[in-house]
């Protein structure tokens, strides 16, 4: 049986990129990070880690990956993430009553914030164009 024990991240500038997940998930360090790579993890070591490995490449849009990360306080989160440097994706064919909200880390790789809070509270993945 397989699990996924980290999601890679391709950046050019591995120091901010580290700062903003860091601040973004509260994750910190597995090792110190060597030149052109780190693993962050969550504080108690359990769970999905995320990896950043600086190789400077052109962003493709839309990205055949992206982070779906999970709140009951989506507003708030948002808010947050923009106040750490995420910049704000528009996309066309979003629904209104879409219950994520795209954006963009400091490198302009995309991740969603999801609304768990909402009716249900079974989020929905978009197939982001």
């Amino acid at each position: 049986m397989l699990s996924i024990g980290s999601i890679v991240i391709r950046v050019d500038n591995l120091e901010r990129q580290m700062v903003f997940w860091q601040a973004a998930l509260g994750y910190e360090p597995r090792h110190e990070p060597v030149d052109d790579f780190v693993i962050l993890q969550p504080p108690s070591g359990d769970g999905t880690c995320i990896s950043l490995d600086r190789v400077p490449a052109p962003i493709q849009i839309p990205p055949r990956l992206h982070l779906d990360l999970y709140t009951d306080e989506q507003d708030a989160e948002v808010q947050r993430l923009l106040g750490l440097g995420a910049t704000r994706v528009e996309w066309s064919k979003r629904p209104a009553d879409a219950d994520y909200v795209i954006l963009a880390d400091p490198e302009g790789n995309r991740f969603c914030v999801v609304d768990t809070a909402g009716p249900g509270n079974s989020p929905s993945s978009p197939a982001e164009g």
